[in-house]
């Protein structure tokens, strides 16, 4: 069923003050979409919502194991992280065992996502460099796709090289979509991203989060993936963020991946059922508010206390002296 595109209302003072129109998808792992809101056809950047995808050919091609990664580190691939110490320490470790350096990263560096992380680099009389930078750890997973598919890491980011060739021809038979003509740029880290219908989005988490009828190779990677993060949320995201406050709440029954410019996806494996969303001026708050009025909508949070989850259901707003000013509530 087509709905409407969802809203989220931001109120101060008993009057809605701002107004998000967000589309979403939820999709099953057979393709069907079971509830639609707005116009899920037309493109979308996934950006960092897709990361899982651009890890899955480095493990299905056995990184992991040969590599020795651990679980933090596996989870880390999938990342958009604070840049807090113990991401850099995890994603140092993954350099270490690929026997590479922080300089053959090509992502750039940018101070820590967390301010107080970077607060606290500040005070040591330090600067950020490549470890810092929130896809530090999907850089690092393909750097050890390079020596996977035995290529030179150099330009690793190109849109023609082996590494995103490979990227790109895995994540076009997850997301069933043609990725030959498809609208493209480098994202925030220099890697490329495709733009693709939210369906299609969509229905690549939903086999990934029901993956049996993928090849035996590819299910063990979707299940080595989705197991690293939702048991180690922390190394998905970090301190006070949303992607790893839910995964905790909701014990590895879901995982959840925020993109930029308000893109989100939850794959739900005991639903067979992935959700897809985009808010459409970009704002993340607007699409946790709806992320959590549709995981709400499928039924997957109703072991959860409502005390537990109303912070996320309607989020208050306070000024500098904690005064309640407004909320910021779905209205699905």
């Amino acid at each position: 069923m087509q709905h409407t595109p969802l809203s989220v209302q931001v109120t101060r003072g008993g009057i809605v003050e701002s107004v998000h129109s967000i589309k979403a998808v939820i999709v099953s792992s057979t393709g069907e979409v079971l509830d639609s809101w707005g116009d899920i056809d037309s493109l979308v950047y996934p950006r960092s919502a897709i990361k899982a995808m651009q890890a899955l050919a480095f493990i299905e091609m056995g990184g992991a194991e040969r590599f020795a990664f651990s679980e933090e580190e596996i989870a880390i691939c999938c990342a958009s992280h604070n840049g807090e110490p113990e991401h850099v320490a995890t994603v140092q470790s993954m350099l270490d065992k690929l026997a590479a350096s922080e300089t053959d990263f090509e992502c750039g560096c940018h101070w820590p996502m967390r301010v107080e992380a970077g607060y606290a680099l500040s005070g040591e009389g330090k600067k950020p460099n490549q470890l810092h930078n929130n896809c530090s750890g999907k850089h690092a997973g393909m750097l050890g796709l390079a020596k996977l598919l035995g290529v030179p890491s150099q330009g690793y980011i190109e849109i023609d090289h082996p590494v995103q060739q490979k990227i790109a021809a895995t994540m076009a038979e997850m997301c069933e979509y043609d990725y030959g003509s498809a609208p493209w740029s480098p994202d925030g880290c220099s890697a490329p991203t495709w733009a693709m219908p939210l369906t299609n989005l969509g229905l690549a988490f939903a086999k990934f989060a029901s993956p049996e009828n993928l090849s035996a190779a590819r299910q063990k990677a979707c299940k080595t993936l989705y197991d690293a993060v939702v048991k180690q949320p922390f190394m998905a995201a970090g301190t006070g963020r949303y992607c790893t406050d839910m995964m905790r709440i909701l014990q590895q029954r879901v995982f959840l991946k925020v993109g930029a410019e308000g893109v989100y996806i939850a794959a739900i494996p005991e639903l067979k059922m992935a959700i897809a969303l985009k808010c459409e001026d970009g704002a993340v708050r607007a699409a946790e508010s709806v992320m959590t009025a549709l995981l709400d909508h499928v039924g997957i949070t109703s072991f959860v206390a409502d005390d537990i989850l109303q912070e996320y259901r309607s989020v208050t707003l306070k000024n500098w002296e904690q005064r309640t000013t407004g909320a910021i509530v779905c209205q699905a």
